[in-house]
């Protein structure tokens, strides 16, 4: 992608100007962002995936007793008649279920894929919403089937109603109202309030984005030190030979503490120890994905990663599904670029070593990737000889 080129997705603005100007900043509507644009999944095809163990899915409904939510996988009896109005179905990552799902989230990677999250679905019969409130991180809604009214403001009373199963803000004050149709398109910034209500019977898809809170990243990175402390730190025990004697054998000696001190800075001493655990963190499957195992060995030709595959790198690494390898030389050149671009032509897999296709193969038999058609213009040059290595 050219971050410099105008996009109809954006307005006409390039993927760099809307960085600039957008993110994390103000809204942008976008009028026929897709032109024509319909749902990935028809609504039959998402209440069936509604319906999926393994697939998180809500039920939000409004009625005189108020708000109330019902956790999934929800069966098709589960739901409302179509008829009743005031009700929503909301189905998280059907990016990971749906080819053409997974394809529509692939065009908001002008952001770097390790703020992009998923892309959540939701039906709603006329009346239908979850209620004015705000995300904690920024989101694109493309309207794809019917009308939804969008009321948006930036709230500074954060105050939610009392015993509310969701969050929804007790006194919304909104500034700005539009009403969106198929192919519209309208981004929020983190902490932007919005009260989504459908018009008639209606399909909108959300693109979501990560924003880890510190702590957590804190904790899942000191986590994964902690499994790789023996070989950061060193299994050096601890010695007082010029300990004295004490009257007070409860106080933890000084030694001691600095002895832990000196253990935690040799684990954070290693460079690229922090940069290694967040890659592998950044790139953990979900919970809820599993990979198919190939039956069939990996052939020469292009290869493309799964769409539930998350791969990126640094300038030292390759990260895939959670772990890790060192990559350089023409190798790592080939790898990254299977991170950004998600394939690589049979021509650039002959390119490869042989330890790095051996690496691939592996991918390829636990399901990470897969065998790809070629496209018009692919690479068919002749092999050459690979330099480097991925370990």
């Amino acid at each position: 992608m050219r971050i410099d080129q105008p996009l109809g997705l954006l307005g006409g603005l390039s993927a760099q100007q809307f960085m600039q100007r957008h993110w994390q900043r103000r809204p942008l509507l976008v009028r026929q962002a897709i032109a024509g644009f319909t749902s990935p999944l028809d609504r039959a095809a998402l209440f069936d995936l509604a319906a999926s163990q393994g697939v998180e899915s809500r039920l939000v409904t409004q009625g005189p007793r108020g708000w109330r939510l019902r956790q999934g996988p929800l069966a098709r009896r589960a739901l409302p008649p179509l008829k009743q109005p005031d009700w929503t179905l909301l189905v998280q990552g059907v990016d990971l279920h749906h080819e053409g799902a997974n394809a529509l989230l692939q065009q908001f990677r002008f952001v770097p894929d390790a703020r992009l999250d998923d892309l959540m679905i939701s039906y709603a019969t006329k009346g239908g919403g979850v209620g004015p409130h705000f995300d904690s991180y920024d989101v694109f809604l493309l309207q794809a089937q019917g009308r939804r009214r969008w009321r948006i403001g930036r709230q500074r009373d954060l105050g939610l109603v009392e015993g509310a199963p969701l969050k929804i803000l007790a006194r919304f004050e909104p500034e700005q109202e539009f009403v969106l149709e198929p192919g519209d398109m309208l981004y929020l910034p983190p902490r932007y309030a919005h009260d989504g209500v459908a018009l008639d019977e209606c399909i909108t898809c959300s693109i979501g984005f990560r924003a880890p809170a510190r702590g957590e990243l804190a904790r899942e990175l000191l986590q994964r030190l902690a499994d790789d402390a023996d070989e950061l730190a060193g299994e050096t025990l601890y010695r007082d030979p010029k300990q004295t004697a004490v009257d007070c054998p409860a106080a933890i000696p000084v030694a001691l503490q600095e002895f832990a001190r000196s253990a935690l800075h040799a684990a954070l001493d290693d460079p690229h120890a922090l940069p290694r655990a967040l890659g592998e963190y950044l790139t953990e499957p979900k919970a809820s994905v599993w990979f198919d195992a190939a039956e069939t060995p990996l052939t020469t030709g292009a290869i493309v990663l799964d769409r539930r595959t998350r791969m990126m790198h640094d300038t030292r690494h390759v990260f895939i599904n959670g772990e890790s390898y060192r990559a350089s030389g023409r190798d790592a050149t080939l790898m990254r670029t299977l991170a950004d671009q998600r394939t690589l032509n049979a021509g650039q897999m002959r390119r490869l070593s042989g330890a790095a296709r051996e690496l691939v193969g592996d991918w390829h038999g636990a399901g990470w990737l897969h065998l790809a058609r070629e496209g018009p213009g692919a690479d068919v040059g002749a092999s050459a000889q690979a330099q480097g290595a991925v370990r």
